[in-house]
């Protein structure tokens, strides 16, 4: 589809040329170790590590919120447990011992998919906002408050159970309202921060945070559960969550010109690697350009495609661990962890490889965000149809989910970070575009597995794991063929306007 004036999306124009030959300058490179970019990356790190606690630890503590004796006769009316209980026994052997008084509540599997997408409700509203605000403003305060604000919520958790299912959806929207504004902040910042030939690998370590906090709050969830009971998972998430808001409001901030500790060297690297396009932009936005946009619309459907196996695994394995493959608590958290802990070696290697042959020059940005979307989306899909035909395996199955969770960490450097390659300035507002529709499947996803799987039953679960792995290799076949990771006419189009306005 062509552009606008004329450019279509490989256009190597001369204007376009000047830009990206000023983003890719590359003077002497201050080291990263102990740098302000790099402690920013970590302090992410940690952030999104905290937030991604915050929203899984609701899949494991459902197990321990729900009554499982009250449901058991509703079970055993309607089907046969899928798999056989492990050593001969049964239902009541494996009733969760929690300390008395803990409450625990009759909620059946549709009620439990919507708690357990309530989340993404609200998570929707604030994507676009968060990211535009951000790349006008900054990020630091959004991501800041997005993480603090969901971590206080997260602590009144057990009053709003108490209530009623409707209370605790309420209250989980409203954390997801919070934090919607987190992952577009960040991308405002990189804009700011990232030099292009370390984007892949900055960017890359707040994304393998996400995954850390999974691998760390899956298993720990599960033994505080036993340990102190369910109510007090929250209280220890959400206490974390202000705990690091310490640290970053008094340790980051929006813009290397403004960074009290940075070193000349650094800044003046990053500043001039980046370019004008480090810049906030204005009020005005080139909306119908991005609404027309080829690229951005490849990204969109293909975040969304890829986010539905990965909301379905995310919400809904320690689920599929308690009910078909009959793991204790304990086991079940940290073997619904296992596959993140796969992923964070696979973002982050793939990361330092991206960067590098774009460094290189061995292929052309568009072909490596292609190479590592196709193997992030197509690898994880063969192994999630594989676990259809394992039955109750316990080995192959566990083997086959974490190699699919660990292979779908390559598209770290792919289709993720995509928007900083097509308009750099505009990376948080895209962003914020691109995680809303990707946010979709969050919703969708977790409720069509309650319905999949209302019987408990194994084939029910095979159309869950077939149905995602359809949807990933959709969204591998449209990014192969569509995907750009060249600058935008339009993205330069703007500041052009912009400088000549200044002039004048």
């Amino acid at each position: 589809m062509p552009l606008p004036n004329g450019c279509s999306i490989n256009n190597n124009a001369s204007d376009e040329s000047d830009d990206t030959e000023v983003l890719l300058t590359k003077d002497a490179v201050p080291p990263q170790c102990c740098s302000a970019r790099l402690n920013l990356a970590v302090l992410m790190f940690f952030g999104f590590s905290v937030v991604y606690g915050l929203r899984v630890n609701l899949s494991v503590a459902m197990v321990a919120m729900v009554n499982s004796t009250d449901l058991a006769g509703d079970r055993n009316a309607t089907a046969s447990p899928a798999c056989p209980l492990p050593s001969g026994g049964d239902n009541a052997s494996r009733a969760l011992q929690q300390p008395d008084g803990t409450p625990q509540y009759s909620w059946d599997s549709q009620t439990q998919g919507w708690l357990l997408g309530s989340f993404f409700f609200g998570y929707l509203c604030t994507q676009i906002p968060g990211g535009y605000l951000a790349g006008h403003y900054g990020g630091k305060i959004f991501l800041g408050l997005g993480v603090f604000g969901t971590a206080l919520l997260t602590l009144l958790t057990p009053l709003a159970a108490g209530l009623g299912s409707h209370w605790l959806f309420a209250l989980r929207a409203l954390e997801g309202f919070g934090e919607g504004v987190t992952f577009p902040a960040m991308m405002a910042m990189w804009a700011r921060w990232a030099p292009p030939l370390e984007r892949s690998r900055l960017m890359s370590l707040p994304g393998a945070g996400a995954s850390f906090g999974s691998v760390v709050a899956l298993p720990l969830t599960g033994y505080i559960c036993e340990k102190l009971g369910w109510p007090a998972v929250f209280y220890l998430c959400g206490g974390a969550g202000c705990l690091w808001f310490v640290f970053w409001w008094a340790l980051v901030s929006d813009d290397p010109r403004t960074h009290r500790r940075i070193s000349p060297e650094e800044r003046d690297y990053i500043v001039s690697s980046i370019g004008a396009q480090g810049k906030g932009h204005g009020w005005s936005l080139p909306l119908l350009s991005m609404l027309t946009s080829v690229p951005l619309w490849t990204i969109i459907i293909t975040q969304m495609c890829s986010n539905w196996s990965f909301y379905t695994l995310l919400t809904s394995l320690p689920t599929y661990m308690n009910d078909i493959l009959h793991f204790d608590l304990q086991s079940n958290g940290f073997l619904s962890a296992l596959p993140y802990l796969g992923s964070i070696p696979a973002s982050l290697l793939s990361a330092v490889a991206a960067d590098w042959l774009i460094e290189r020059k061995v292929f052309s940005i568009t072909n490596v965000r292609k190479i590592f979307t196709f193997t992030g989306l197509v690898l994880p899909s063969v192994f999630l149809i594989a676990v259809c035909y394992v039955g109750c395996s316990h080995i192959l199955t566990v083997t086959f989910l974490t190699l699919s969770t660990s292979l779908g960490g390559t598209s770290s450097p792919g289709v993720y970070i995509n928007q900083i390659d097509i308009a750099p300035r505009y990376a948080g507002f895209l962003l914020g575009i691109t995680n809303t529709f990707g946010t979709i499947p969050g919703v969708v996803a977790p409720i069509v597995t309650g319905y999949f799987t209302e019987d408990h039953t194994l084939e029910g679960w095979r159309k869950v794991f077939w149905v995602a792995a359809g949807i990933n290799l959709g969204g591998a076949v449209i990014y192969m063929i569509f995907g750009s990771g060249e600058i935008q006419a339009w993205a330069i189009q703007e500041e052009e306007e912009e400088e000549e306005e200044r002039r004048t």
